[in-house]
């Protein structure tokens, strides 16, 4: 059996520290500047990465992440149980119920806000390749685009929830509209991007799975955690949450369910993040659920494995290198106006006035966190390049920025 050398432990352990430690220090700076957490993460990871640290000290850099031995399988299993986690608890944040009790509004704007960006992206994407240097086949030609339009389609829950919360938004009639379409757009958003990665793993491995096969799949797993699977975990969690230790037995279980929906959406070539986060809504929209829990669950998930997912996007690419001005602006581009002209264009036939729409817009234009998760395993998967990748970090990052001072702009009109 491979194991892990004693030299190559003190690395393991050198490299996770470092990861922590820095992105902890860096992301309370950038709570002072009220910068996004996650911004301060990836700029660790940037320092950390080949772009800084590898560039400066190629030496330190190669020690401490050698691309080569059992030290970056080691960081790899890690960071893949980091990505499943951030899953779990961004589907926590779905609340099904609030969806509907939103009515005509949220129906008409999260429908929008998913069908204008997700054609607009894919259109660009089918009819020049080119740009994106991607091949003229029609196999990857067709996975780029369904990929390519369902990141500018998808939005970042837990971004908009801070920022709203931070605008006294929350609980306002913008505020549930824009939570509930985001809601939306992203149980959407996953279901496609993991039936492009079944896809792209079918292709990959020479398992020609059924298309309908795959949806079946996808669907039939989702309709039973989310009807069956959420009533058991409703009629079991009281007896939980009184009967077993807590918090532990709570935590224990619930994220062994969620480790063990992922591993069977693994199981069946649709991503493992897919399982996960079904596994999060059901458990998430659960009444039974104390906010105790689910407030240590999250705590756990961001402190730990949050930064390093997001330290270690920084260690994969050298963004210097790999900055390419023209993607990054069609990409910024087809972001801004796909996202917030299709909003706008649905909380106005909700019944919105101009400016609240616009307000609506721009809120659902957050892409923080999940637009970098979902890069990320595309960027994995063989479906982007690194240049893609970059552009798709910066678009989230500046959607999230300047998310909040333009719906502040509209709404004090």
């Amino acid at each position: 059996m491979v194991k892990l050398a004693h030299s190559e432990l003190i690395v393991l352990l050198l490299s996770i520290s470092a990861m922590l430690i820095i992105s902890r220090i860096f992301a309370e700076l950038g709570k002072k500047l009220k910068l996004p957490v996650v911004m301060g993460e990836l700029i660790v990871g940037i320092i950390l990465g080949p772009t800084i640290l590898g560039m400066l000290y190629p030496d330190v850099f190669n020690y401490l992440f050698p691309r080569t031995g059992n030290i970056p399988i080691a960081l790899d299993g890690i960071f893949s149980l980091s990505v499943i986690m951030l899953l779990f608890v961004a589907g926590m944040e779905v609340q099904l119920s609030l969806v509907l009790k939103q009515g005509k509004v949220a129906v008409y704007t999260s429908m929008f806000s998913m069908v204008i960006p997700f054609f607009t992206g894919f259109a660009v994407a089918w009819f020049f390749p080119e740009i994106f240097s991607i091949s003229n086949e029609p196999e990857p030609k067709l996975l780029f685009a369904l990929f390519f339009g369902t990141a500018l389609s998808i939005s970042a829950l837990p971004v908009i929830a801070r920022i709203l919360m931070d605008m006294n938004l929350f609980k306002t009639n913008i505020g549930m509209v824009i939570i509930a379409s985001a809601m939306f757009n992203d149980l959407i958003g996953w279901l496609i991007f993991s039936f492009v990665l079944s896809l792209t793993n079918s292709s990959t491995h020479g398992e020609h799975l059924s298309l309908w096969y795959t949806i079946a799949y996808i669907l039939g797993f989702g309709l039973f955690m989310l009807t069956i699977g959420k009533k058991i975990i409703d009629k079991t969690l009281p007896w939980m949450q009184s009967k077993l230790s807590w918090p532990g037995g709570v935590l224990s279980i619930s994220l062994g369910i969620c480790l063990l929906s992922a591993a069977f959406t693994e199981s069946i070539n649709i991503h493992a993040i897919l399982g996960a986060f079904i596994a999060g809504i059901a458990f998430g929209d659960s009444v039974h659920l104390r906010e105790q829990a689910r407030e240590i669950i999250h705590q756990f998930v961001t402190n730990f494995f949050a930064p390093l997912f997001f330290v270690s996007i920084g260690l994969k690419v050298n963004f210097i290198e790999n900055f390419n001005p023209l993607i990054v602006a069609i990409v910024l581009a087809l972001a801004f106006i796909g996202k917030v002209l299709g909003a706008t264009i649905g909380a106005r036939l909700g019944g919105m006035s101009k400016n609240h729409a616009l307000a609506v817009g721009f809120g659902m234009n957050a892409r923080g966190a999940m637009e970098i998760i979902l890069g990320t395993l595309a960027l994995n998967a063989g479906l982007i390049s690194k240049p893609i990748f970059v552009a798709l970090v910066i678009m989230a990052l500046v959607t999230s920025l300047t998310s909040g001072p333009l719906m502040k702009r509209f709404i004090d009109k």
